[in-house]
């Protein structure tokens, strides 16, 4: 019997039916010589500190630093995770072999692993690697499975995060903790500290102390109106008003001359296809969205089937996807105004700048799949965060853009002007995101002194213009949105809108493109950062607490970047797991030393700063009582057809979730106020061709 082990109930139902695995059992599938069994994402953790020994179960100093000899692995506190990890153990126990089918990914891997172990698994294992969900990938997995000694280094990488985190986290919260926070009635001040969150709040601190820095200054520009164009002295700015407006004075009444006119054509290739920290920028630009809440959007897609693999950090496809691409526009039947143009008969174009097998890796961009997207329920926001990635998707194999640029150099008595124009010649990919309102990393930012067509001028031609002084303030650097902390994150503190060398970036990034939403989650839910619209701003929780950390070991951007590209390393494997662990040992035990060395510390009471300040009786909402599952035992669940619609929270779902069916229906479409009866027609209305 060959055992599969997936990472989720659904994904779990569709490997059984393509395996032909059809009886169902309590935690599993069966049949046709398989049985197929999941995870509920992570079944394991490292144990903690208490459960070493019992020195560490009470914070002290003393007893710091906190290594063990030898890390273990434990199952987390949860009926429902114990329950399934028997099911997975009995299976495994019993079995001739066993398929690793969780994620494709450093994560999914570590997730699958310690399962393994924690089961004392000793069978031989294989590993299912995919890069979408579609059957036809699938299928196409299962005929190319791979020994699970291929991924060892992958493993490697994700046990070093997730130990090198623990030794940092452990160790230095406490410490920090002990050291320097006031102990209050009844509670004890926590200053978390970690690996990767401690730098990413240092950022946004800086920045803030940057902005309140800021000492605004007023500059002057001379600029004159010459045949409804604008020319900009190339002067520059003009720290004194009176200097500015002396050689305005002098102007006014020279002619203008035009001195040379130049016309330069270029091409503007479409934009780069979408690895995750880009489409989480671009959907906080467009939408608002936060970060967490397009992982959580782009992993729906994924797991619906219409996307690819989502965690990944390269912008490239590999070569093998180049025949695939037809079948997937074809399957795009919402977009075919757009994509019949270039499956009209010429071959598509293979750029440099979309295939380049050495930019891939384990997993390739996030691009459509060959599923109908119209074939798939999707919410409001799905359907938007899928036509932005369809939309870039197809643009990668539409024409450059072509422009020309015309510069006009003029004089007027001893001062030179100069007008810039541009016009589009053939607008190439920029035809698809015409209609688009926000299609704001679609197309450039126009230049501000960028006149747009310009009359045509001649080399020699004079006349009277109309010189003008504009007074401007500069301005302070802008506060970080979600979108500029993750690039400032990907690329280890340092803005880059350049891709080449934000791509050669990439290996110093703080964090990884999977765990950079988590990290700003837990800064908001620490209360070490804030919303204010769009911008994140630390609070004085957030500012004290990096104030207090003298080791800039643990708030450098740069170093822990340093450290993520070891990780990366040790998943190459070209550097070593046990190196990088004791290196952090001797990091820890260093930071240790330091801070107990430390006498001028005055203690902190951050508790105060971190709870929130009660709100005012306007602020007071009513409190919403708790809504408990309602059944609707009539209306059966149109995606599996065995249970029945029940009432939750924020959504319809179906009474058969814990064996797996993922059936879910959000109260944005089907609203929560509907009768039985309208509820069942509308979901009658929407199913019926599905």
């Amino acid at each position: 019997m060959k055992v599969c082990v997936t990472e989720k109930p659904s994904v779990a139902r569709d490997i059984a039916r393509l395996l032909g695995a059809k009886d169902r059992h309590d935690g599993y599938y069966e049949g046709n010589g398989y049985q197929v069994t999941w995870t509920f994402g992570h079944l394991c953790c490292l144990k903690e500190p208490n459960d070493y020994t019992d020195q560490w179960k009470r914070w002290s100093l003393a007893a710091l630093p906190m290594i063990p000899q030898r890390f273990g692995i434990k199952l987390i506190e949860d009926d429902g995770i114990k329950k399934q990890f028997k099911v997975i153990e009995s299976l495994i126990a019993n079995a001739d072999e066993v398929i690793n089918c969780g994620d494709a990914g450093q994560e999914g891997e570590l997730i699958q692993r310690w399962v393994y172990q924690k089961a004392r698994c000793n069978k031989p294992v294989k590993r299912l690697w995919i890069s979408s969900l579609t059957d036809e990938s699938i299928i196409e997995g299962f005929s190319k499975l791979q020994d699970a000694a291929n991924f060892d280094n992958l493993y490697y990488a994700g046990l070093s995060r997730a130990i090198g985190d623990w030794i940092l986290g452990m160790n230095a919260t406490r410490l920090y903790t002990l050291k320097y926070a006031k102990r209050e009635v009844g509670s004890q001040s926590v200053l978390s500290i970690g690996r990767v969150q401690t730098p990413t709040l240092a950022l946004i601190v800086a920045k803030q102390r940057e902005i309140e820095h800021f000492i605004p200054e007023d500059y002057w520009e001379i600029k004159t109106r010459y045949r409804d164009t604008i020319f900009n002295s190339t002067k520059g700015k003009f720290k004194l008003e009176s200097a500015a407006s002396e050689i305005v004075t002098t102007i006014k009444d020279l002619p203008l001359k035009v001195t040379s006119v130049s016309k330069k054509k270029g091409r503007e290739a479409p934009p780069r296809l979408f690895d995750l920290t880009s489409l989480q920028v671009e959907c906080n630009k467009k939408f608002g969205y936060s970060a967490d809440e397009t992982l959580r959007l782009i992993q729906s897609l994924y797991e619906k089937k219409v996307t690819t693999y989502p965690r990944v950090d390269t912008t490239f496809l590999s070569d093998d996807i180049y025949p695939k691409i037809p079948g997937i526009m074809q399957a795009m039947r919402p977009y075919a105004p757009i994509v019949e143009p270039l499956l009209g008969g010429a071959k598509l174009p293979k750029s440099k700048k979309v295939f380049d097998n050495s930019k891939v890796t384990d997993h390739h961009a996030i691009i459509p799949t060959n599923v109908d997207p119209s074939s798939v329920f999707l919410s409001r926001e799905e359907k938007m965060v899928y036509d932005i990635i369809a939309k870039r998707f197809i643009a990668a194999f539409y024409p450059d853009c072509e422009f020309s640029t015309t510069t006009v150099m003029a004089q007027v008595g001893d001062f030179e002007f100069k007008a810039t124009g541009k016009e589009i010649i053939k607008e190439g990919w920029r035809v698809i995101f015409n209609k688009d309102k926000n299609s704001t990393s679609d197309t450039k930012d126009n230049d501000e002194n960028d006149n747009g067509i310009m009359p045509s001028f001649s080399e020699g031609e004079s006349g009277p213009h109309e010189p003008s002084l504009l007074k401007k303030t500069t301005q302070p650097p802008k506060p970080y949105t979600e979108g500029t902390l993750l690039r400032a994150m990907e690329t280890a503190g340092k803005l880059v809108d350049d891709d080449e060398l934000r791509d050669a970036m990439k290996e110093n990034g703080i964090g990884r493109p999977s765990t950079r939403a988590a990290i700003i989650e837990t800064l908001h839910k620490r209360h070490y950062i804030a919303k204010q619209r769009k911008s994140l701003v630390a609070t004085a929780a957030g500012i004290m607490l990096i104030d207090t950390i003298k080791e800039e070991l643990l708030k450098s951007a740069k170093l822990t970047g340093l450290w993520e590209n070891k990780l990366r390393k040790i998943e190459r494997g070209d550097f070593s797991a046990g190196q990088f662990i004791d290196e952090l040992k001797v990091l820890v035990n260093d930071i240790v030393l330091n801070v107990l060395k430390d006498n001028s510390a005055t203690t902190i009471a951050v508790q105060s700063l971190v709870k929130k300040p009660k709100p005012t009786e306007k602020e007071k909402k009513p409190r919403k009582p708790r809504v408990r599952l309602k059944s609707i035992e009539e209306i059966k669940c149109p995606k599996c057809g065995k249970g029945h619609i029940i009432k939750g929270h924020t959504a319809y779902g179906c009474s058969e979730f814990r064996s797996g069916c993922d059936m879910r229906l959000l109260f944005d479409n089907y609203p929560a106020d509907l009768t039985p009866a309208k509820l069942n027609n509308l979901i009658k209305k929407n199913f019926k061709t599905q």
